[in-house]
């Protein structure tokens, strides 16, 4: 009797792709890749050169720092040294994508992505994509939107300029076709206290 050697449980998207995205972000790269938001232009966190290449490609000044992705709750007691209480109630209860700004104790990514008083803005990402992306290069993932400062950002995959697409080393090939309308993310700010305060709704 030949055995199904089928996986019972089939990722959605090709492994060979993330196999590819997660070798182009070790060697330092920059990636087009979509996200729990929007397609987003992403590098490894702790890279300060590669940061630095998307600041530029954005023609962003590095004052505005880009939140990060992570794929667990743990990951970001590694980034933050005191993570406040509320920001685990949070996570857990998000029914849409909630990037949370802690205003200090942040460490263990490149220093431009670290605002004033050691702020940083992270985002637990859902989305089977990002996530294996987060999980398989165990590191936080930059997730920045794919246009020029300024500029609107484009919803879908097919409204990403050829200036971005042409200045990133990879492109994702998953749900480029995908035109699903997504919202964005809602931006929480948490005191070391746990203060919050609500900065996109």
């Amino acid at each position: 009797m030949e055995m199904d050697t089928k996986k019972i449980t089939q990722e959605p998207y090709d492994k060979t792709d993330l196999d590819e995205a997660v070798e182009t972000l070790r060697r330092g790269g920059i990636i087009l890749y979509p996200t729990d938001t929007v397609w987003g232009i992403g590098c490894d966190a702790t890279n300060e050169e590669a940061v630095q290449r998307i600041y530029a490609l954005k023609r962003r000044q590095d004052s505005k720092s880009m939140l990060v992705l992570v794929a667990e709750t743990h990951e970001v007691e590694r980034l933050i040294s005191e993570v406040p209480e509320i920001a685990y109630d949070l996570m857990e209860l998000a029914v849409r994508p909630i990037t949370i700004v802690y205003t200090s104790g942040a460490s263990g990514v490149a220093p431009s992505l670290i605002g004033e008083g050691g702020s940083l803005g992270i985002r637990q990402t859902q989305e089977a994509f990002s996530a294996a992306l987060c999980r398989q290069l165990r590191r936080p993932i930059v997730s920045t939107s794919a246009n020029i400062s300024g500029e609107p950002t484009p919803l879908f995959f097919s409204g990403i300029s050829e200036e971005i697409r042409s200045g990133v080393d990879y492109i994702v090939r998953y749900r480029q076709e995908d035109n699903t309308p997504r919202e964005p993310s809602q931006i929480i700010q948490l005191g070391t206290g746990g203060e919050v305060k609500v900065l996109r709704p």
